[in-house]
């Protein structure tokens, strides 16, 4: 009985727990972040370029530029068409290169608890 009295208040004061909680997260993030900066920063650069591509056949700038503007604006809904495709890659490839330390890691923490 005293065995148990003394595991208990060992319990409450370990914090094991909240460093694998933290190392928990920063695996979780490790694997998604490439693929949210991958996702914004071509996603940004497609609208951008179906931006201009649809200036220059407004007319607002390069008006003689009819073939260009819309070259750049095709280029543009194709870049912005083919960005989710590679960032749910990008995204898959993370969850699995950190998948097996996360699953081992989540275990720990539900069987700990």
């Amino acid at each position: 009985m005293e065995n148990k009295i003394v595991e208990n208040i060992k319990k409450d004061y370990e914090i094991k727990d909240e460093k694998d909680i933290n190392k928990l997260k920063k695996l979780d993030k490790k694997a998604k972040l490439p693929s949210i900066i991958f996702g914004y920063t071509f996603g940004i650069i497609g609208a951008l370029t179906l931006g201009f591509g649809m200036s220059i056949i407004m007319g607002s700038i390069f008006s003689d530029y009819l073939i260009l503007g819309y070259s750049l604006g095709v280029l543009g809904l194709l870049l912005v068409a083919i960005n989710y495709p590679i960032y749910k890659a990008i995204y898959n490839r993370g969850k699995n290169k950190y998948r097996n330390e996360i699953l081992e890691l989540s275990n720990i923490i539900l069987e700990s608890k």
